[in-house]
């Protein structure tokens, strides 16, 4: 199986581009209070130069079902990222309107609590994130890993469980070798400032994420 790799916060299509040559699954666009936050006629100006098997997701932070739908469609993406404790049948009106190919991602932010949610049979997986006081993602902060592969990454791929929160070329492999996730996502960890990516740190995060995932 292969790793899912996500790379997110684009604001540019150079960015998003880099991404896809690099080997990424998937870009994700932020459409809420973020330094890397973006419109969605901004993202419709990105995304159609973007190989079309490059997944596009959207970030959404306690947004309603008519604003992710309405961006999902102008800017032409492929999933969404629910940042927020999102009511149950938000994922279902999503399904229910844009059928299974699209994404729909639960984030759930980890501490010594923390438990999964019953899976939502809308729901494709499940980023588990960091979070500060002052912000929901992006926050370049990693959780307690070891504490996290005894509780809710005990079961080892079940549920699609991306692993995300202070990632950066140089940990990657830890956290792989630790956690055995679906996937990763990554922000501030590839970047050289909030929403400008380093072209170096994309590559390299890439590199070592799938290296670690084959050995």
């Amino acid at each position: 199986m292969n790793l899912w790799i996500k790379i997110c916060g684009n604001t540019s299509l150079e960015d998003a581009r880099l991404a896809a040559d690099a080997g990424a699954d998937a870009v994700g666009f932020v459409f809420a209070p973020s330094p890397r936050r973006i419109t969605a006629e901004q993202a419709a100006a990105i995304v159609p130069h973007l190989p079309a098997a490059l997944e596009k997701i959207g970030v959404f932070v306690d947004a309603s079902f008519d604003e992710i739908a309405k961006t999902v469609e102008t800017a032409g993406l492929t999933g969404a990222q629910l940042h927020f404790n999102a009511e149950p049948e938000l994922a279902a009106l999503l399904r229910a309107r844009f059928g299974p190919a699209l994404r729909i991602l639960h984030v759930l932010h980890f501490d010594a609590k923390a438990v999964l949610p019953e899976l939502d049979v809308n729901v494709d997986g499940v980023l588990i994130d960091s979070r500060t006081a002052t912000a929901v993602g992006g926050t370049g902060k990693t959780f307690d890993w070891a504490a996290a592969s005894k509780t809710l990454f005990q079961n080892g791929n079940t549920g699609k469980l991306i692993a995300a929160g202070g990632l950066t070329p140089q940990n990657v492999a830890e956290a792989i070798a630790t956690l055995r996730p679906w996937g990763v996502d990554v922000v501030s960890g590839v970047e050289t400032a909030p929403g400008r990516k380093d072209p170096e740190k994309v590559r390299a995060f890439i590199a070592n994420a799938r290296a670690t995932h084959r050995s």
